[in-house]
């Protein structure tokens, strides 16, 4: 028959494995989140840089972006949203609206805006950049949005 000593651990040997789950725990989630951290630098990294589509391509994705805008009856469409990190600045100049801010952008935000200065500003399309949320009270990520309504 086992001895009581088999049945009820001690209090300290009970500490000592809780410790252990809770410190694998913490191991798992250090791991996932250098992880998810590693993909976001991966994915800031290629964002960062020219997307590599030639002008047509832009100019059809454009295209194709604002026709089913239209179809759906609206008047704007956020075309694309971008960590902060993606300006010079993270993202000051375009919260504090300043003159400017556009040469602050890089790597795909930069080409959206030189897509538009080039193609649909002439057409009468308006464009904006703005920070669209604020995680922890700071400015996050930037949306693009391009209108043609009044």
């Amino acid at each position: 028959m086992p001895g009581i000593d088999d049945l009820i651990p001690s209090a300290t040997q009970i500490r000592k494995e809780a410790a252990l789950k809770e410190a694998a725990k913490a191991d798992e989630y250090a791991r996932l989140a250098a992880a998810a951290e590693a993909e976001k630098h991966a994915l800031i990294e290629r964002l960062s840089k020219p997307s590599g589509k030639t002008e047509d391509e832009k100019i059809k994705l454009a295209s194709t972006i604002i026709q089913r805008a239209v179809r759906n009856g609206l008047t704007e469409v956020q075309v694309y949203r971008f960590p902060n990190t993606l300006c010079t600045d993270k993202g000051r100049a375009i919260n504090q609206m300043e003159a400017g801010w556009e040469n602050t952008l890089t790597g795909i935000p930069k080409e959206i805006f030189q897509l538009w200065s080039d193609y649909l500003k002439p057409r009468g399309y308006r464009i904006a950049y703005q920070i669209i949320d604020f995680p922890g009270g700071v400015p996050g990520d930037i949306g693009v949005t391009i209108s043609w309504g009044d």
